[in-house]
């Protein structure tokens, strides 16, 4: 494979994951009322550090790194702690709260680690599959236009959106070997260059996005340390370790390759320091992001070569803004086609997952049953849980992280405790005869 198609897959990772990326830190520093400039920092540093995160996730050695061509950015599960302990402590305060949590995974992955059998395929296969179901309404958000659009659900968003996903369906249909694995990349520039001609595309943000950005450690201040911010933070962390083990696992599969104790106790490591880089640079926490995994699956390109060379280029991007800017010209209706496509593939993988499950028992149709329907339950009625505790709120406010709760949870009490009972009991018995 040339350098050629190496870069063409890259930048089709880089378009896959870069809004999800700049979300974060677009809601993150309106919420704290940063300046243009400081905002403008925030992006730039959070899309380097994911370069950085993403390099030492794939970078297999003897001390981190799960091997596997995973992509990292920041995880969604943050936002609303983050803002919540800015408003009360300060920025420093939540630089400080990621630089411990960072900490704790690192100190806290061995352990971790060795919970790797509470992760069966009806698990993991859930789990894989609650991430694609939860997604989807992200996509179809963006195909009508994005939340909050003037003009959001339109004939003309929807047509466009529609147009660009059945343009890659044809292509996908009508091509092989490389033209199809980059059937999406090729589906988004089709879809920007017709969305130009209807006055669509707005090139503002790359005319006023400067040529160089310079990266400055601790550029908020030094981070301060509060408690609650802490303990706050080490769980959300908790809760993105749950989410990267579903992809660890799902990633595995594509490739082929098994995993063991020690490598996700690396993977683990990886982004535990990730976390910690992110709090002295002043970005965000870490975590796998699955629309790659959905790619990977489309594209049927594994390579970690790909995976490196993505990156370098978030490195790049994130030093050069007006080159990031070119990527935030996509119209979110094209962006919604081609993520109903990837997240679609996460959704079918995890359901792929599951034919390995034993359907005949009851406990293991309970368990797929109860942990989707509560993902795809908070997903459709976020406000259920909107009078529990902020701290439980964690759990339930999320789709993806409610449905991989209740599948762990359930795991343990209809398989893991009556095995443990079971084998106390032959020991007692063993004992007495």
């Amino acid at each position: 494979m040339n350098l050629f198609k190496y870069t063409s897959l890259g930048i089709q990772h880089v378009l896959a994951m870069y809004a999800g990326a700049v979300v974060v830190p677009l809601i993150v520093g309106g919420a704290l009322g940063l300046s243009g400039t400081d905002l403008t920092y925030l992006v730039s540093i959070d899309i380097f550090m994911c370069g950085i995160a993403t390099i030492l996730q794939v970078w297999k050695n003897r001390f981190f790194g799960i091997g596997l061509p995973v992509v990292l950015g920041c995880t969604f599960t943050a936002v609303g702690p983050m803002i919540a302990i800015g408003g009360q402590y300060g920025i420093t305060a939540i630089y400080g709260a990621i630089l411990a949590a960072g900490l704790f995974v690192v100190l806290i992955s061995p352990v971790f680690s060795k919970l790797i059998t509470f992760f069966p395929p009806v698990v993991t296969g859930s789990v894989v599959t609650i991430i694609g179901i939860t997604l989807i309404p992200v996509a179809m958000g963006n195909m009508a236009g994005g939340e909050g659009a003037e003009d959001f659900g339109s004939i003309r968003n929807i047509a466009l959106a529609l147009g660009t996903l059945l343009f890659i369906i044809v292509l996908t249909r009508l091509s092989k070997g490389f033209i199809r694995s980059i059937a999406i990349l090729i589906g988004l520039v089709i879809g920007t260059t017709v969305a130009s001609f209807m006055g669509m595309v707005d090139l503002s943000p790359v005319k006023e996005a400067s040529w160089f950005h310079l990266i400055e450690p601790l550029h908020f201040g030094v981070p301060t340390f509060e408690l609650t911010a802490i303990l706050t933070m080490i769980l959300v962390v908790l809760v993105s370790l749950v989410e990267s083990t579903g992809v660890y696992f799902a990633l595995s599969d594509i490739c082929d390759e098994e995993l063991s104790e020690k490598d996700v106790k690396k993977g683990y490591r990886a982004e535990g320091l990730a976390i910690v880089l992110g709090a002295l640079f002043n970005a965000f926490p870490y975590t796998t992001y699955s629309q790659n995994v959905g790619l990977i699956q489309l594209s049927g390109i594994k390579k970690k070569q790909v995976i490196y060379l993505v990156g370098g280029m978030l490195v790049v991007l994130g030093l050069v803004p007006k080159m990031g800017a070119l990527t935030t010209i996509i119209p979110a209706p094209v962006l919604g086609g081609a993520m109903l496509v990837m997240f679609g593939m996460v959704m079918a993988y995890g359901i792929k997952m599951l034919t390995r499950v034993d359907f005949s028992s009851e406990e293991n149709l309970f368990i797929i049953a109860c942990s989707i329907g509560i993902g795809l339950g908070v997903t459709a009625a976020p406000a259920v849980f909107d009078r529990l505790p902020s701290s439980i709120q964690i759990l339930t406010d999320n789709g993806i992280v409610a449905g991989s709760v209740t599948a762990i949870t359930l795991n343990l009490i209809f398989h893991v405790k009556p095995k443990r009972k079971a084998i106390q009991n032959r020991v007692i018995e063993s004992k007495a005869s």
